[in-house]
């Protein structure tokens, strides 16, 4: 996100937030203050979060990772349902990037919740219509919020997060590729907040948007993507976009491809490294270490996690195509702790989530567990 855009997005969101807080006494939805003696201390690092899913009604589960084991240390309703089954997308659960807040897609009745991060746990701020059908994927940067509704014509559509509220952005709206059949997988911001990306697993596309300084969108342009059936994808904080290739679920045929954005064309991937492939199926989650180094590749059709590494310009090359498996594992979502010393998996297939040590060369050792998950569990975030 360029300075002028931030300067001028970040003076829209004190303005709105100054109104809002004339009109609720500075209280979110649900009636409790903002001003928590325990919010300002931040959450507890090492914590990991996913959601349930449940048809009867979505429940977020927070974890505490001890260095032993994984501890189950909250479970709190979203105020929303789920579906029950897969979602099929990366994104479900997000954490906004300074960390206060976590952001939940509620499937099943088209909204999305949000909690505040505190020292004593997880507290919810509000629930808000998603914008369209069936919310899969949620991002955030700097107080802007995008989610990507799948069902339906499918679209994204853009909010202000203020203190834990979401507020919608006028213009914000828009539809993907084509009216329906695209099967969204992701949305995300850029680095700089200057792109919205949507991965689109049936037309082959990464579709993209212009974000303008007041939060709303350009035009959707469809790029081409350079291997089949995109779906996860990461950004490095120099802005190299990593997305996994199913590839249909073609045995041992799942690949990486990594882009870049240039200025002259900021809405147009370029290609750096081209489906350079993992040797396992079906690669459908990706994310990056913090310091950029590393990239993990979810294998979920061979119960393994495939290790990339990131060079300075984004170039891939394949380190371990399976740097840990598990035998019926099913790995969906994955995400990698804040201080990049740990690897979080969700087992699909066990309904489990399973933490493996990241070592200075990106090998992942070990796995603690936490077992019983609900069946359809969903999306994974990590402090």
């Amino acid at each position: 996100m360029t300075l002028h855009r931030r300067t001028v997005f970040q003076a829209s969101i004190a303005t709105s937030l100054a109104a809002s807080l004339l009109s609720s006494s500075a209280y979110g939805n649900n009636g409790q203050s903002d001003r928590d003696g325990d919010d300002h201390r931040g959450p507890m690092p090492g914590m990991v979060f996913t959601s349930t899913n449940a048809v009867a009604g979505n429940e977020v589960l927070a974890w505490s990772d001890t260095g032993h084991g994984l501890t189950l240390r909250q479970r709190i309703a979203t105020q929303g349902t789920g579906t029950g089954g897969g979602l099929g997308s990366q994104g479900a659960v997000t954490l906004t990037g300074s960390g206060r807040y976590l952001l939940v897609v509620n499937a099943g009745s088209n909204s999305i919740s949000t909690f505040r991060l505190t020292r004593s746990g997880l507290r919810l701020m509000g629930v808000v219509a998603s914008g369209g059908l069936a919310p899969t994927s949620v991002t955030e940067d700097d107080g802007l919020v995008f989610v990507l509704n799948s069902a339906g014509s499918g679209n994204v559509a853009g909010f202000v997060n203020l203190r834990g509220r979401l507020l919608p952005i006028a213009n914000s709206s828009r539809g993907l590729s084509a009216a329906g059949g695209t099967a969204p997988a992701q949305v995300g911001l850029t680095p700089d907040g200057a792109t919205l990306v949507v991965a689109e697993r049936a037309t082959n596309r990464l579709t993209t948007y212009a974000v303008m300084d007041d939060g709303s969108l350009g035009a959707p342009q469809a790029n081409a993507s350079i291997g089949m059936t995109p779906f996860g994808f990461a950004f490095t904080e120099s802005g190299a976009l990593l997305v996994s290739e199913a590839f249909g679920g073609a045995a041992n045929a799942s690949a990486v491809s990594s882009y870049g954005f240039s200025d002259a064309a900021p809405q147009t991937p370029t290609v750096i490294s081209a489906s350079v492939a993992t040797r396992q199926t079906a690669a459908c989650w990706v994310v990056i270490t913090p310091n950029g180094r590393y990239a993990y590749a979810t294998n979920t059709a061979s119960g393994s996690i495939s290790q990339y590494r990131v060079a300075t310009g984004g170039q891939l090359t394949l380190v371990q195509a399976a740097a840990a498996s598990m035998a019926g594992s099913g790995p969906i979502d994955a995400a990698v702790s804040s201080s990049g010393r740990s690897l979080y998996v969700l087992n699909n297939g066990l309904h489990s989530v399973a933490g493996y040590r990241i070592g200075r060369d990106g090998s992942l050792v070990g796995a603690v567990m936490a077992s019983g998950l609900p069946v359809g569990s969903v999306g994974l975030a990590s402090t």
